[in-house]
């Protein structure tokens, strides 16, 4: 596959991928390597990686627990003092292995530690090839706020192996799938047709349906690396989403949801209000609809868990001058950015949504 040219970096894929990063480091004078990883990918990706890698430099593994509930600036601390009693300094090499809270959270420890150091991400879930991994995003949570600290700033380039893939359960494959759903439906109607029929995933064409995502979401993200215009657009499903997922994430009664989980949620809710503004069809409301339902369960919500979803909407770091601001589709293909929705209406998408 041919790597795509992004803002100031490539994305690599699979064995062009490794011969990709051999060449930089044979081209770079690094210091040293520090590899950061999960519990998870520790044990099953790391194994992978480090036979692949071509180098006389010293490599330290940092390893830090699984989880989103670890995605914050506590863990970020720690790490920091690791690199600090490791030696690490301005020309170390950060390479973050695993899914996208390692690879936010990676990527910011490398943008933030001694005011910045190179960094190369190694996206290990769906999830995060097609969307965490890709656009310079870095950061992590405030309590239960997602997203809510944290920098732009790309990597010297992203490395996309879908050998990883093979490591992962059928929940996180669909949780990944809902970011390339998104892509499909904000910018390019025919990619979005080509899901329509899917009820499981497997391997086979997925290399180009990744590929393809990478492009669509890269696409937008040069138009605007700092999300001042178009690249508001890949919020769709994520207003919503992200103050779900963040209320299952700290709720004591409710069983946390993967972020695709959430985010297919957030795209029905919000596809919803694109129908009630008159932006899509009932034909195509439906059509998106009973094609998410298909491959997500649904999501219980009870009468008392609408208010404090509706008030963690207040803290999206998307709104401005205290509105709340929505990214809906115009037509399935197509978006519109900042736009104002009435609590009425997002009650109105929740009760559609549990009907």
């Amino acid at each position: 596959m041919q790597s795509i040219q992004a803002n100031n970096y490539f994305v690599h894929f699979n064995q062009n991928a490794y011969e990709a990063l051999n060449k930089y480091l044979r081209e770079n004078k690094y210091s040293n390597i520090f590899i950061i990883v999960d519990t998870e990918t520790n044990e099953y990706c790391l194994p992978k990686l480090l036979p692949i890698i071509e180098t006389d430099l010293n490599i330290e593994i940092i390893e830090f627990e699984a989880g989103e509930a670890n995605k914050n600036i506590e863990t970020c601390i720690q790490i920091w003092h690791v690199l600090t009693e490791l030696g690490a300094d301005r020309k170390s090499l950060i390479i973050n292995l695993g899914g996208g809270v390692v690879t936010d959270l990676g990527g910011f420890v490398a943008s933030t530690f001694k005011r910045g150091v190179d960094f190369i991400n190694i996206p290990t879930t769906l999830l995060s090839m097609v969307d965490a991994s890709v656009g310079g995003k870095t950061g992590v949570d405030l309590g239960n706020l997602k997203n809510q600290i944290g920098v732009i700033n790309v990597p010297q380039m992203v490395l996309i192996d879908t050998q990883y893939l093979e490591t992962l359960p059928q929940s996180e494959m669909r949780s990944g799938l809902a970011e390339m759903l998104k892509h499909g439906l904000i910018y390019d109607a025919p990619y979005w047709r080509e899901f329509l029929d899917i009820t499981s995933i497997d391997y086979n064409g997925l290399d180009t349906l990744i590929y393809r995502s990478v492009e669509i979401k890269n696409e937008i993200v040069i138009q605007d690396p700092t999300e001042k215009n178009i690249r508001k657009a890949l919020n769709f499903g994520h207003t919503l989403g992200h103050a779900i997922e963040s209320y299952f994430l700290e709720s004591e009664e409710k069983t946390t949801l993967l972020h695709g989980e959430a985010i297919a949620v957030g795209m029905i809710l919000e596809s919803y209000i694109s129908l009630h503004k008159n932006l899509i069809s009932k034909e195509e409301y439906i059509e998106i609809k009973t094609a998410i339902q298909s491959i997500y369960d649904q999501v219980i919500f009870e009468e008392k868990d609408i208010d404090p979803i509706l008030e963690l909407l207040v803290h999206d770091k998307k709104n401005e001058y205290g509105l709340i601001q929505f990214a809906l589709i115009e037509g399935i293909g197509k978006i519109k950015i900042n736009q104002s929705v009435e609590n009425k209406l997002i009650l109105e998408a929740f009760q559609d949504y549990q009907s």
